[in-house]
């Protein structure tokens, strides 16, 4: 039985996603936004649906595309292309994140958002900051945590010793070694 499950289980991975896993590659990662991240001989690039190469294998390392851009790492630097390959965003920032709700978190020194220009449209001052999720990122200083809406405006206060996500409205936060979930107003849902 245990031989047939584990049968079962490697044809039903040969076909998982509806695609056929292209050859020629070291790792390929799961499609998102039309395109997969590929790696051979430690560079990486990306494919289409189809599998064609669309963006050469010549980074050092990649994110995933979302809304329209990916980061690139090109000597130790992070900057973006487009899903032509073209870059929009120079290699220049320490950490980078994907786009969510238009803007892309970055770093050097101090975190802050960029727009798909690659201005800053929230100012680099956070120790910390997480990508944006339902219109609100969870931000550090000072180790403590809150939550800013897209345009910068504090929303939820830094009161917290850490933040997660929003997912379906609510978020998980920790106060006083407790965890808690808060809504987007920073009302407690729940203690746990």
């Amino acid at each position: 039985m245990k031989k047939l499950t584990a049968i079962l289980l490697l044809l039903a991975s040969q076909f998982s996603y509806g695609q056929k896993s292209p050859k020629g590659y070291d790792c390929v990662d799961q499609f998102t936004d039309g395109y997969a991240k590929v790696r051979k001989d430690g560079k990486c690039g990306f494919i289409n649906n189809e599998n064609k190469l669309v963006v050469p294998l010549k980074y050092s390392d990649v994110l995933p595309f979302s809304e329209g851009r990916a980061a690139v790492m090109v000597n130790n630097k992070w900057g973006y292309i487009d899903t032509t390959g073209t870059e929009v965003i120079a290699p220049k920032f320490n950490e980078a994140y994907s786009f969510h709700d238009g803007l892309a978190c970055v770093a050097n020194s101090k975190f802050g958002f960029i727009n798909k220009a690659g201005e800053f449209a929230i100012e680099a001052a956070f120790d910390q900051a997480n990508s944006f999720s339902e219109g609100l990122a969870a931000v550090s200083k000072k180790n403590g945590w809150g939550y800013i809406n897209t345009d910068g405006k504090e929303i939820i206060p830094i009161k917290y010793s850490y933040a997660d996500a929003f997912s379906e409205g609510h978020a998980r936060v920790m106060k006083d070694g407790k965890w808690l979930e808060i809504d987007k107003t920073g009302k407690t849902i729940k203690e746990e």
